[in-house]
């Protein structure tokens, strides 16, 4: 018997938070990173799960701009806002819907208010399937 393959596109879901006048109690620092524990092994179980991690605070951040041919470096995130990338996942997931469904569920409290989850769709990665394609097909050239 044949079975149909999905189809599928890569996802990532950047996690933007809110920084807390005094962050995170260490209750509440837990409560946030067991919820995305489950997450994560709920996606990991169902093998759609591709990569997650926090990032370091903002005040580690470093930007990057080449203007006029020079390369200018400054201390601090890009832009000036309430809200931070905290962190990213990525989901291989059917379509948009699917996607927005793990993204609500997704904990955006992580530097103490909530924030919001930005959804990209990441088109030129590819499935892992397709990934594999070019690999195979120079195996079968080279033998």
């Amino acid at each position: 018997m044949m079975q149909i393959k999905r189809a599928t596109m890569r996802y990532m879901m950047l996690v933007y938070s809110t920084q807390g006048a005094d962050g995170l109690s260490p209750e509440e620092g837990e409560r946030i990173r067991s919820g995305h524990r489950m997450v994560q092994e709920e996606a990991r179980r169902k093998g759609i799960l591709i990569g997650a991690e926090p990032l370091a605070p903002i005040t580690t951040a470093t930007t990057v701009r080449v203007q006029n041919g020079k390369t200018l470096v400054s201390d601090g995130p890009f832009a000036e806002t309430k809200e931070h990338l905290a962190g990213y996942y990525i989901l291989e997931c059917e379509n948009l819907d699917e996607a927005i469904d793990w993204a609500a569920k997704i904990p955006t409290a992580c530097q103490g208010r909530e924030g919001c989850i930005e959804i990209r769709p990441m088109p030129g990665l590819g499935a892992r399937s397709e990934a594999k394609a070019p690999a195979e097909r120079a195996a079968a050239l080279n033998g």
